[in-house]
């Protein structure tokens, strides 16, 4: 649903052509294959998870910048820019 031309589909008639190309958008696609996206989103996951567990949240957020990149806030403070400027928050720089 990111494109101006997407539309909802469904099951029962998933796809729709625009411009001689098919579309395919489909809602909730996880949901019609849970323990497949179950597994997917685990897999995903686990090894982040592993590292929070082992090491801390400040210190596998340091040396590690994709959970880095996914800090909203930290230490109270807003450290997102989209989501400071959506809260009309200030917006602060993740610092330890």
């Amino acid at each position: 649903m990111c494109l101006p031309i997407s539309t909802v589909t469904t099951h029962d008639k998933p796809t729709y052509v625009v411009d001689d190309i098919i579309h395919y958008c489909v809602s909730n696609m996880p949901g019609a294959v849970a323990h497949t996206a179950t597994l997917a989103l685990t897999n995903a996951t686990l090894p982040y998870v592993i590292e929070l567990a082992n090491k801390g949240a400040q210190q596998a957020i340091f040396d590690n910048s994709n959970l880095l990149n996914g800090v909203n806030i930290f230490q109270g403070k807003v450290t997102h820019q989209a989501v400071a400027e959506s809260l009309d928050y200030q917006h602060s720089s993740v610092s330890f």
